[in-house]
């Protein structure tokens, strides 16, 4: 089966809630088409439970998720499978399963009961491997990887399942700074294929360099949205982190870069 060129997703006035305790509440926002979507914000202000409901993890208590304009909740789950793929933030496999094994299970949704491996699913292999720059690592166990290596056999295996939608929970935690540059770009050029991408990022300096979209949340709220160089400020950095700072811009890349960062007094 062939991939979906394109596919939306937008949250629809959204209630998200661990048992009685609300989380995010009245939530609404649509993922721009083939851009890197970066939700930043303070530890426990919702942000991987925003991303959980998008993916289907999460069902909100009120409102609803629309994958192509459909609740995502009435669609099959092997139709969502091949529109989005979900990297979470703790991964772990079978002790010794290889980069290769790994990658394969990412054709899970396109193949049939007892299906053979098809041609269609060895082009989707490979491609991922390729793009994910772990094919010099395909018979490597994985638990003999770095922690970049690792990141990105993940992010292959979700890349082999062909979707025009990814949602990633904090794709670079704990990875060292050459090996977070690694995934970022490697981000930067799945969605420079068309694919549209949203990602939890903690370091805001990254999520400005990296993402084309940015929503900035706050105690279970969405308080900004839009292009980073837009709607970062020293203002929006105090709401979000209680912080003070200056702030410039990469001659580079024209992003938004902040300096002389401070407590409040």
């Amino acid at each position: 089966m062939s991939q979906p060129q394109t596919a939306t997703l937008a949250a629809d006035d959204i209630t998200l809630a661990h048992r009685q305790f609300v989380v995010a509440e009245n939530l609404s926002l649509h993922l721009p088409t083939a851009q890197v979507t970066a939700i930043v914000g303070p530890n426990g202000c919702g942000k991987s439970t925003l991303l959980n409901g998008l993916a289907r993890i999460h069902t909100p208590k009120g409102g609803s998720v629309l994958l192509d304009g459909k609740d995502i909740h009435r669609l099959p789950s092997k139709e969502v499978a091949r529109k989005l793929a979900l990297l979470p933030q703790d991964n772990t496999a079978p002790e010794g399963l290889t980069v290769a094994d790994l990658v394969r299970f990412g054709r899970q949704p396109h193949q049939g009961w007892m299906a053979p491996w098809s041609k269609e699913d060895q082009r989707a292999f490979d491609q991922a491997i390729q793009a994910a720059d772990v094919a010099g690592l395909a018979d490597r166990a994985l638990d003999t990887l770095s922690g970049g290596q690792r990141q990105r056999a993940w992010i292959a295996m979700a890349v082999a399942q062909q979707t025009p939608l990814l949602l990633l929970d904090e794709p670079t935690s704990a990875l060292d700074l050459g090996h977070q540059i690694e995934v970022f770009e490697l981000i930067r050029a799945l969605s420079g294929q068309g694919k549209t991408i949203a990602m939890v990022v903690h370091d805001l300096a990254s999520a400005c360099r990296y993402a084309d979209h940015m929503v900035a949340m706050k105690n279970g709220t969405i308080i900004e949205e839009g292009a980073p160089a837009e709607i970062v400020s020293p203002e929006l950095v105090q709401e979000l982190y209680g912080v003070s700072c200056d702030l410039i811009h990469d001659p580079a890349t024209g992003s938004p870069l902040l300096v002389n960062v401070r407590r409040n007094p």
